[in-house]
């Protein structure tokens, strides 16, 4: 049991989000609402506001709203429904009462909803952990900023978790689902999220990533923040876990808007380079996310399962996210202790 905790604390535990419905008019409120935050989409405020409202969000809600009715379940969104199970399990395994929020989506979720809710209960003190392995401030960042601002609006003392791309535990499920499938595979390809470079030299405070080719892999002070790095660190302890040899993996980045710089290989482009290379048994995982959702179960599970498949591979296994599992319950149980 991890315990014990101060009688006046309460967790929350943040995911991202979902919109309320896999309708056109749903996803467009929500494509909004999460574009126009500017730790996401890094431009002055009325470009920002021009692209979304009259770009993006008009021509890709639809687009948008039929990739989420293929993923949609009888509970709703896969990635709610399976935050909120997990924070159910999660509070089996410590005194202190555990909130499941989001960031963008539906108000009775949000962080600012749920922080009222910890205050009323009584709680002083909030211990606010995003779901996110890789720090990057379209994700962690955001989830920051508005739990700071809450907080101080609340009287409420915060504590916050900002990475855990380190913890072993995730590192060892991770490699035990990849052990799973790796016999009857060819190759492993590790998806991440991908993120705009100019993300990450706006939270390089030394002017030192993205300079060489091995940046990532020498040691420095702003891989704190430098999800480039963190990810990279995540797939070689993972690989080395699950007993992975050079050449039987490799890293990649999904999930692109827009026409500007993003972290590379796109994993739209690799995978077929993978397959005339002779890769005819590919697997895939998605260390980035902890709950499946839209990127895997539809971007990952079916368009490059489709993809892969289309280019002449014969075998495609998508490896789930660690959801609800109850070893990795536990594990992150100790984890925020």
């Amino acid at each position: 049991m991890a315990k014990p905790w101060q009688s006046d604390q309460a967790i929350i535990v943040v995911n991202l989000g979902s919109p309320e419905a896999p309708t056109e008019k749903a996803v467009r409120r929500y494509l909004r609402e999460f574009l126009m935050d500017r730790h996401v989409l890094n431009l002055p405020f009325l470009l920002r506001w021009l692209l979304v409202n009259l770009v993006i969000a008009p021509f890709r809600a639809k687009r948008s709203a039929q990739a989420y009715r293929k993923i949609w379940t009888d509970e709703g969104s896969p990635l709610i429904a399976i935050t909120e199970r997990f924070v159910a399990e999660l509070a089996k395994h410590t005194d202190a009462p555990v909130y499941a929020a989001m960031r963008y989506g539906s108000p009775e979720r949000k962080i600012p909803t749920v922080m009222e809710q910890v205050r009323r209960a009584g709680f002083k003190r909030v211990f606010v952990v995003p779901l996110y392995p890789h720090y990057a401030q379209a994700t962690t960042g955001t989830v920051f900023a508005q739990a700071s601002r809450i907080a101080r609006k609340l009287g409420l003392e915060l504590k916050f978790l900002p990475r855990f791309y380190w913890y072993s535990a995730y590192l060892d499920l991770l490699a035990e689902k990849i052990k799973e499938v790796a016999s009857t595979h060819d190759f492993v390809l590790f998806s991440y999220h991908g993120l705009p470079e100019s993300h990450i030299r706006k939270t390089d405070k030394f002017g030192y990533c993205l300079r060489s080719a091995d940046c990532c892999r020498k040691i420095h002070l702003t891989h704190f923040t430098c999800y480039r790095h963190q990810v990279i660190a995540t797939t070689e302890s993972v690989a080395t876990r699950a007993g992975l040899k050079p050449g039987q993996y490799t890293y990649a980045f999904q999930s692109r808007l827009g026409r500007g710089r993003w972290l590379e290989p796109a994993t739209q482009e690799l995978v077929p380079q993978l397959v005339r290379r002779g890769i005819k048994r590919l697997s895939v995982i998605a260390p980035a996310f902890v709950a499946d959702n839209l990127e895997t179960l539809e971007e990952l599970d079916i368009a490059v399962r489709d993809l892969f498949l289309r280019a002449g591979g014969e075998k495609f296994t998508y490896i789930p996210c660690l959801n609800d599992e109850p070893r990795w319950v536990q594990a992150f149980a100790q984890l925020i202790a």
